[in-house]
């Protein structure tokens, strides 16, 4: 059995991990609200990104990670899912925060139609809807927290 830690009080980065683009969102300090801050963007055939992404979590000061887990609609392991595996594990030997992996199945559709109801064209606009499916998977994550009920799964190294 494992003990699970419960989420650091602070900033928590999100991570939706992508082909192309890294959604990322951060929450306030108090653990209420989660914003989009941006995206890194990925070059295929090359590394992940892994130094910038630490690099964005110090100037965030985030004090932790959550990783959207990319699973199938039945909640089945994929490629990606794996590969998000992979990069977090990689990314608990090299950097101290505590990472969680969190089911992210439809933050981006549930992003696209967020966009579309305030009268917004997605066109043109992957990167904030990549930000914006971050910032719904971490608010999910703030508001379990808040009822006392940890997400996901720890990644140790």
């Amino acid at each position: 059995m494992t003990l699970e830690l419960p989420l650091p009080i602070g900033r928590l980065l999100a991570v939706d991990w992508g082909d192309k683009r890294i959604g990322l969102a951060l929450s306030d300090e108090l653990g209420f609200m989660a914003s989009p801050v941006g995206v890194i963007t990925r070059r295929i055939g090359k590394r992940p990104p892994l130094a910038e992404l630490i690099t964005r979590a110090e100037e965030l000061g985030a004090l932790g990670y959550i990783f959207g887990l990319p699973l199938d609609p039945s909640g089945a392991e994929t490629d990606r899912s794996r590969e998000v595996r992979d990069v977090t594990a990689k990314l608990a030997a090299r950097h101290a925060l505590p990472i969680r992996l969190v089911d992210e199945r439809f933050t981006t559709s549930a992003a696209l139609r967020s966009i579309r109801e305030q009268g917004g064209s997605t066109r043109g606009r992957k990167d904030d809807v990549d930000a914006l499916a971050a910032a719904m998977l971490l608010d999910g994550v703030l508001r379990a927290a808040k009822q006392g009920v940890l997400l996901g799964e720890a990644v140790t190294p």
